[in-house]
Parts: structure tokens; C-alpha cells; sequence
């Protein structure tokens, strides 16, 4: 079988790198990036192209540390936690600065389980797995709202802190209210890791693999 095109109807770019270079100069030209810390520019740009919305900037909230402390932790090796398959496989290898390990545990057998005893969703109980992985790893909640308060529950409980936590769950039931549980961690249990979050229903899978893929490489 020969393949060919179809012919050309439609009037659109097929540079790949152009339409990459276009994109970046069109955020950059609608969006408020003086919204964000000037050291997290690059990863509100990379959040707001995974989401496609300019005005997702407006929701953003950055700790100032948050690229400093990611970047370093992934520099010296530290792993990402992923909550689900969707973000981790979002993950783009060749921007990881030290052939960081990226870890999911949704589908370890004991995870259902664990679900089952504690009444709680599958994403959650996965979480505790992270633990013995945990400290100084950088951390990716992009889907399950009950994975980040179970993940913050286990902090306020004494567990290892992460480096960073890229927190955006997307949703209706519970992602705004894990996500202000988030923003006010330290306010109100004393405890400082720095973070990314969009407040209100908007993140996801996409979303959250792009501010990562932001924070292993200073290259856009």
C-alpha cells in the first residue's frame, strides 16, 4: 500500500516546530503573566498551552520557591509521584534532567484493597503507597481531588515532605476544595512545600504533566 495525503482543503500550518514557536507567542501576547512569579513564567506558559485557555493564568497560584525547589530536587535525582497513568505518561523523558524514576501506584494489587477497608477511592489509597518515596520527591495530582486531600492529610499525620507539589485535580466534586486545602497548607498546619494549583475545577492530566515538564527544564 502506497500512502498518500489527502488533498489539501483547508488552509492551516503543518511546521511542527512553527506551529510549537506560534503557540508560545500566542500565550505570551493574550495571557497576564505578571500574575505569576517571574521564576515560574515558563511553567504558567506550559500549563496554559497543555489547558489551551489564557485566562487560566488568572487562577494560578505559584509558591515563589515552587521552580527552585522543583528543579533542584529533580536535579539531583529526586522521583515524580503521579497519581494516575494519564499524568505520568505526560511526562516528557528526554526533558527529565537525571533519568528521574516516575512512579504510579494505581495498579498495584494491594491498592484495591486498601480502597475497599478505608472507603475511600482507589487514587487515595494509592497514595499511601508513595511513602517510602516520598521525601524530596516531586509530587503530580492531576486527577483525583481525593488523592490530593489524602495526600495532605498524610502530611498534617507526620509523612515525609516532597519537594514540590504540582497539585490540579480536575473537577466538580471536591477539586476546588482540595485545591484551597493546598494553597492554604502551611496557613493553616505550618507546613511549607512549595506548590502550583488552579483554583476552581479547571486542571487535569494535561495541565499537570505540562507545569512538570516545565519544572525539569529551564528550555521552552
Amino acid at each position: 500500500m502506497s500512502l498518500q495525503p489527502p488533498p489539501r482543503r483547508y488552509d492551516y500550518l503543518t511546521d511542527g516546530p512553527a506551529i510549537y514557536v506560534d503557540s508560545f507567542a500566542t500565550i505570551r501576547a493574550e495571557a497576564d503573566l505578571g500574575r505569576v512569579p517571574e521564576s515560574a513564567e515558563k511553567v504558567a506558559v506550559r500549563m496554559i498551552h497543555g489547558s489551551g485557555q489564557t485566562d487560566l493564568v488568572e487562577d494560578l497560584v505559584i509558591h515563589p520557591d515552587l521552580v527552585d525547589a522543583g528543579r533542584t530536587a529533580l536535579e539531583v535525582g529526586a522521583p515524580i509521584l503521579c497519581d494516575t497513568r494519564m499524568v505520568a505518561d505526560g511526562v516528557t523523558a528526554g526533558r527529565l534532567p537525571a533519568g528521574n524514576p516516575v512512579h504510579c501506584f494505581l495498579g498495584d494489587e494491594r491498592v484495591p484493597g486498601l480502597a475497599a477497608a478505608w472507603g475511600t477511592t482507589r487514587t487515595a489509597a494509592a497514595v499511601s503507597l508513595w511513602e517510602p518515596h516520598l521525601a524530596g520527591a516531586v509530587v503530580a495530582i492531576g486527577n483525583a481531588p481525593t488523592a490530593l486531600f489524602h495526600l495532605l492529610e498524610m502530611l498534617v499525620d507526620g509523612a515525609p515532605r516532597p519537594a514540590a507539589i504540582v497539585g490540579c485535580p480536575v473537577g466538580f466534586i471536591g477539586a476546588a476544595e482540595s485545591k484551597d486545602a493546598l494553597a492554604s497548607l502551611a496557613a493553616d498546619h505550618g507546613i511549607d512545600v512549595p506548590f502550583v494549583t488552579v483554583r476552581g475545577r479547571r486542571g487535569g492530566s494535561a495541565v499537570t504533566s505540562s507545569a512538570l515538564n516545565a519544572l525539569a527544564q529551564e528550555a521552552e
